[in-house]
């Protein structure tokens, strides 16, 4: 429930900075506003490395993940640059569909409810209408897949001993190297010209938009799946227009109103849906592992419960045995007889007074 209420934040917070990420695009240009926002999400992780040492294979990691992130900003923010942010939001909210095909293994409902989402999203920013396929639309869907890849290998590829704080590290480190070096001599200019309006969105987009959203999405898709990690953040146009419809005095129409109440719908049903395909699906490895140690333990037990029993044998077997072994009364007597001589009846054989005739 933690994880599910962090999602939302992060969703909520996404939703918020389309103004904050506009105006700065347009005082400082995309790829310098992409550099200030990784160095500064940088300088803030950084001191919280400081006693970590991560292993080798939680550096390839962090750096892999930091690849995919940087790809998805790059082409979201050139995406938008270059086509309606109507066919933006509907074509990156096709990330809800591609991760839990990445994913799989999932039921055919959470598909279903994945679907009602996209549809919500579609109505949701239909006010304008969608435009004619550009190369922006290409950007989006680009964006779309590689945000699903990055989701999905967030899940797959940190293990529990790995530290999600070293790996969001290690994401902001790889976006401020490739944008400082893409943003070039033009980056220190556009950082003087800021006032202090543009400074304080970029402290917004750095360590809201990048800093708690990046712990909080591999902290949740750690600790949940990322087909649900996509479903909650799916819900980031809803937040863009109810801030937009309170803060920034817009109408609300009854298209977008509609398309919220089915993200909402289809968001709650997917929860539930892949909440009880986890739950019946799902074996920690601890308990798997103690279940198999139980297992071949009981297996030993019996093995040699059964190797004792052919080898020790039954109460009725050494009753046959001492009997057997035991002389019987006849032949008692006949050793009796034959020890004490051939004057001896078999009375007195066997303890008895012989009885005297009379003659």
């Amino acid at each position: 429930m933690a994880g599910d209420l962090l999602l939302l934040a992060v969703a909520a917070i996404w939703g918020s900075s389309y103004l904050a990420a506009k105006t700065l695009v347009v005082a400082g240009g995309v790829l310098v506003v992409l550099a200030l926002r990784y160095l500064v999400s940088m300088a803030a992780m950084l001191p919280l490395m400081i006693g970590r040492r991560p292993a080798r294979g939680e550096v390839w990691v962090g750096l892999l993940l930091g690849c995919t992130q940087a790809s998805v900003l790059a082409l979201e923010t050139y995406g938008v640059s270059l086509t309606s942010a109507t066919n933006a939001g509907v074509l990156i909210s096709l990330t809800i569909l591609l991760t839990p095909l990445l994913q799989g293994g999932l039921p055919p409902r959470f598909f279903l409810a994945a679907a009602v989402a996209t549809g919500g999203v579609v109505l949701l920013v239909a006010g304008p209408g969608l435009r004619t396929p550009s190369a922006g639309d290409a950007l989006m869907l680009a964006a779309a897949v590689v945000r699903a890849v990055h989701v999905t290998l967030s899940g797959r590829l940190s293990r529990p001993s790995y530290d999600t704080v070293t790996l969001t590290t290690l994401q902001t480190v790889v976006g401020a190297v490739v944008f400082t070096v893409a943003a070039g001599p033009a980056l220190l200019p556009a950082a003087r010209g800021f006032g202090a309006g543009e400074w304080l969105g970029v402290l917004y987009v750095a360590l809201g938009c990048s800093v708690f959203a990046f712990v909080v999405q591999l902290w949740a898709v750690r600790r949940t799946s990322a087909a649900r990690a996509s479903l909650l953040l799916g819900t980031e146009p809803v937040w863009a227009v109810l801030i937009g419809v309170s803060l920034g005095g817009e109408h609300l129409t009854v298209l977008a109103a509609a398309g919220i109440a089915l993200v909402l719908a289809g968001t709650f049903w997917g929860q539930r849906v892949e909440r009880a395909h986890r739950g019946g699906a799902y074996q920690p490895a601890s308990t798997g592992a103690q279940a198999r140690t139980a297992s071949r333990t009981a297996a030993t037990r019996a093995a040699a419960s059964r190797s004792l029993s052919l080898r020790k044998p039954s109460s009725r077997s050494r009753a046959r045995a001492v009997s057997a072994s035991e002389p019987s009364s006849q032949e008692v007597a006949a050793a009796t007889t034959a020890e004490s001589g051939p004057g001896l009846s078999s009375g007195q054989a066997n303890g008895r007074t012989p009885t005297l005739r009379s003659m």
